[in-house]
């Protein structure tokens, strides 16, 4: 029989080995980063401010991608990085680590992290993004929760290139997608929406920049461009308080028919910016307010989704803002 001194020092030894093993798994957690976390409605994200959602859709995982508000009640814009969130049923959330950041861009004079898109293509993705007057730039990873890096090392655009525009902070929000042909299109703006072909290398421009235009088209900024049924959406922020709008199109250029408002003003926030994507056989739109209480607002938002539907004419009904917020996807 081993005697109660050696059983006591088996013990302790055991202890130590158990301490040192969660220790181990302690610190890869760290190392990781990752949060995971439920919603529970609208907004989705509850931990930290996040504004100007884009959606990308891989398989049966939706990737979100934010920018990033400071801290509540703020009074201007504080945005430094941009997050990047993914989910299997709209229910269950995981936060990756900060995948990319301002001063990422060393040509960025602005410190701004403005709103951004991301897009797949030739095994990378490609994360376009915005400054407060510096340009639009594109970062590439080979995963989409990054980590992300410059691609060119300079502004993809520039005011220069916004050609029907005075104001510095015109080159902004920019929005990439892929028609059915193959053909990468890149749209943006603030009071001017311009947009541009992209070669298939996704880091250059191809041919002239042109800009949209149509009776009943006021833009503010914020477009977005999706297909459906062989026809193609432009949405947008329309109007200061925004509400969102939308046209349609036969090709990603245009012409383009106004179709009316889509979202209304979005609750305590002065913007509204909106990804459509579709997920397991449903339609979502994501969007931001400043419904976080008690200090959400126009600076300090939260992304929200709520379901979007389509006229058997092809048109979209105007969304209905919840707090209930979605359903989970099966």
């Amino acid at each position: 029989m081993i005697s109660r001194k050696i059983k006591g020092i088996f013990a302790a030894g055991y202890i130590i080995a158990v301490l040192f093993a969660t220790d181990a798994v302690f610190a890869q957690q760290a190392k990781d980063s990752l949060y995971h976390f439920t919603s529970s409605g609208n907004p989705v994200i509850r931990h930290k401010y996040t504004a100007d959602p884009a959606a990308m859709v891989e398989g049966d995982t939706l990737w979100l991608f934010t920018g990033h508000d400071y801290a509540g009640g703020q009074n201007g814009y504080k945005m430094k990085d941009w997050c990047v969130f993914s989910t299997t049923d709209m229910q269950h959330w995981t936060e990756y680590p900060t995948p990319l950041k301002i001063t990422d861009f060393k040509w960025d004079k602005t410190g701004d992290a403005y709103a951004a898109q991301a897009i797949k293509r030739n095994g990378k993705y490609y994360w376009y993004i915005s400054t407060n007057g510096s340009g639009i730039g594109v970062a590439v990873a080979d995963r989409p929760q990054g980590p992300y890096h410059d691609a060119i090392g300079k502004p993809l655009l520039t005011n220069a290139d916004c050609f029907a525009s005075t104001h510095y902070w015109t080159c902004i929000d920019p929005a990439v997608m892929i028609d059915k042909t193959g053909q990468a299109w890149l749209f943006w703006g603030n009071g001017v929406c311009y947009y541009a072909k992209l070669k298939n290398n996704m880091i250059e421009i191809d041919g002239k920049v042109g800009k949209i235009d149509f009776p009943g088209f006021k833009f503010e900024e914020a477009p977005w461009i999706h297909e459906y049924k062989g026809k193609y959406y432009l949405s947008y922020a329309s109007g200061l308080p925004e509400k969102t709008a939308y046209a349609m199109a036969d090709r990603p250029e245009g012409p383009y028919r106004y179709k009316g408002i889509l979202n209304e003003l979005a609750g305590n926030c002065g913007t509204n910016h909106q990804a459509i994507v579709a997920f397991k056989g449903k339609w979502y739109f994501i969007y931001h307010n400043g419904g976080i209480e008690r200090d959400g607002g126009s600076f300090s938002r939260s992304v929200c989704i709520d379901r979007l539907y389509y006229n058997p004419d092809g048109s979209m009904k105007r969304v209905v803002m919840t707090s209930e917020g979605v359903k989970p996807a099966k």
